[in-house]
């Protein structure tokens, strides 16, 4: 693998994006106004998997919406994205792209972690929700968050989980997460380290 000559970055997806075609959305715990889905998200819209070419499409200018970002070069950007892709069925980066400029405009990730339990099971988890900001209001977090829980659902996860702030708990309820009883404390403990 690894980045194309002379610096020009591939479309090559980091998942096989026919699964995103093959997803229902009339399974969709909430509905649109005007119907949208993965394979039709709108007049000018293309939801698709992350691809090395969005280095250049506002990727990390997007995620830096949500959290700290940072200063990551093109080589950083492309040694973990090959990172993720030699990592079969565990990252699923999903972007919502304007192909009317061809910038990044959402994302989300699905991160599909491998158990023991449950018969040897997998279970999804819901990281890194954004949508840029001039473009709220449209449905497109509803559009992200139900592609990647749907696509949680096509691959056999038994539950998919997300952490959230408070206020975002009604947001995440209308599109069918619920608060686990007696199992929803939020814990973590921070290394302030610098990454190598």
């Amino acid at each position: 693998m690894g980045a194309p000559k002379e610096g020009i970055l591939s479309e090559e997806p980091l998942y096989d994006p026919k699964i995103l075609q093959r997803l229902d959305f009339s399974k969709a715990p909430t509905k649109f106004s005007p119907p949208v889905s993965a394979a039709r998200p709108g007049d000018g819209l293309r939801v698709r998997p992350l691809c090395r070419a969005d280095y250049n499409r506002g990727f990390l200018q997007l995620l830096s919406q949500l959290t700290s970002v940072g200063e990551v070069s093109e080589e950083q950007f492309l040694k973990r994205f090959d990172a993720m892709q030699a990592c079969p069925n565990t990252y699923y980066v999903t972007v919502i792209e304007d192909t009317t400029n061809g910038q990044v405009i959402g994302s989300s990730t699905l991160v599909v972690e491998q158990k023991f339990i449950h018969g040897c099971a997998v279970r999804g988890r819901l990281e890194d929700v954004v949508v840029n900001n001039t473009y709220r209001g449209k449905q497109l977090g509803k559009l992200i968050i139900m592609t990647v829980t749907l696509l949680a659902e096509e691959l056999n996860c038994y539950k998919m989980t997300l952490d959230c702030k408070d206020k975002l708990v009604p947001f995440y309820s209308s599109l069918g997460y619920t608060l686990e009883q007696g199992n929803s404390n939020y814990m973590m403990i921070r290394f302030d380290k610098a990454p190598s």
